[in-house]
């Protein structure tokens, strides 16, 4: 056990998250997300399961410990809604108050909005994929790494 770790934070994902350099990006994916497929083209090669976890808390865990780029002028991307498509999106605004709450709101103006296919490609381009069982659409997000 390790003081100060948050507990929803698996050894595998805590592994990833010091492998990972400045400018890499890791995947916070929702349950629909085509995660094993797009982490079998990631860099790492890697999916970090985290079944019946959703993303808002491992998001604000991965915040406790993840420093945003401060480099790039949105380090935190969403896959924008489709072209026509209703969906609600209140998952956006939980995100937005997890981000300004913690150590790293400084860096955070707005997301950036990626068009769908574009984020599958980026996400390709990702260190890692984490797969969660998070139900809402459109709650998949990308996070840049930045330096301490």
């Amino acid at each position: 056990m390790l003081k100060k770790i948050p507990s929803i934070l698996p050894p595998q994902l805590l592994k990833v998250l010091m492998e990972m350099g400045h400018a890499d990006e890791i995947v916070i994916a929702d349950g629909n997300f085509p995660a094993a497929s797009i982490a079998a083209c990631t860099v790492s090669k890697q999916v970090i399961r985290m079944d019946g976890h959703e993303v808002p808390p491992i998001l604000d865990a991965i915040l406790q410990l993840f420093p945003l780029d401060p480099y790039v002028e949105k380090p935190v991307g969403l896959m924008q809604l489709v072209s026509g498509d209703t969906v609600k999106t209140p998952i956006w605004d939980e995100y937005q108050k997890i981000i300004k709450a913690s150590d790293e709101s400084e860096k955070f103006i707005d997301f950036e909005f990626i068009e769908r296919f574009e984020f599958y490609e980026r996400a390709k381009k990702a260190y890692a994929v984490i797969a969660t069982s998070e139900k809402a659409l459109y709650a998949n997000i990308i996070l840049k790494k930045g330096v301490l």
